[in-house]
Parts: C-alpha cells; structure tokens; sequence
C-alpha cells in the first residue's frame, strides 16, 4: 500500500513537472486576443525562456504549434505535418537552414489560421528533416501582418 502510494505521488509529480515545463517552453499555450479601438483583433505573444515566440495554430484545420522565424522566407513545415494536413508536394526545392542547404518542396497551404488572423493560400515548403511537429512561421505569412514588439510581448494584427 505504501509503495503504490508513493508510485502514485512520482507519477502526479512527474506530470507537473513535465506541464511546468511545457508552460515555461511556450507561454503561449492559451492563446491572448487583444481588441482594439474600431473592433479591430490581435494576437499577443509573450516570449518564452529562450526569446522565441511560440504560438497554437492551424493549418488546414490541423492543430499546430508555430515557431515564428522573420528569418524564414515560407513558412516552413515537417513531413508528417505536411502528410497531415494533406499538402502537396510541389516542385523541388533546396532550403538553407542552419543546418546548411537541404532539400525541400514547395507547397500552398489552403488555410492558415493564427487566432482571430486566417490566410489563405499561403506559400510554404515542405522540409523532411525537420523535427515531426515544428512549424515555423515564416515571411509568406508573416509580411502581409503588423508586428509590434515591446518588452517580452509580441502583437500580432492585420494590417490596416
């Protein structure tokens, strides 16, 4: 009795921790949409521990989590994201990364949603050897929204 009572307190132990950590890694998790003078919605990111800022999304309707990267020309995803979200693979393609210059397709993505913000027809590629469920949130997304920074805060809306 005593030993599966302290079984029981290592796993309720262990599941904090790992929700602690998960917490520190994307503060994001519970997305905040700021509303502004004249209806107007935005999405407001803090950064995580590290300095990225991390954010749940959508992509075909399929729950995501991007890594926003202004160094990033498409918005960059994995191949069981793609197989996932049913992108196809267009034309070959090589990526730099920080890993150097790898193979890659190009693809569109039909919807991409970020909160309240949704595009359609959004340029991607499709890396192989990125990790299974990374998606960076790259310029072809990003260039058509208004990025305001201030602090550890990032706020993210349409542009007028």
């Amino acid at each position: 009795m005593i030993l599966g009572a302290w079984l029981l307190l290592l796993m309720l132990l262990t599941l904090l921790f790992s929700q602690w950590l998960e917490k520190r890694n994307n503060p994001n998790q519970a997305l905040k949409v700021a509303t502004f003078e004249g209806g107007k919605k935005a999405v407001v990111l803090k950064r995580n521990r590290a300095g990225h800022y991390l954010a749940p999304g959508r992509i075909n309707g399929i729950p995501v989590t991007f890594l926003l990267d202004t160094g990033a020309t498409y918005v960059a995803v994995s191949s069981v994201v793609a197989d996932r979200a049913g992108l196809t693979r267009g034309a070959p393609s090589q990526s730099r990364t920080a890993n150097g210059v790898v193979r890659s397709w190009l693809t569109t993505i039909d919807q991409l949603q970020l909160g309240p913000i949704e595009m359609r027809d959004v340029k991607a590629t499709i890396l192989p050897k990125m990790p299974d469920y990374e998606v960076l949130l790259g310029m072809s997304f990003l260039k058509h929204l208004s990025l305001t920074q201030q602090g550890g805060e990032l706020v993210i809306s349409a542009q007028p």
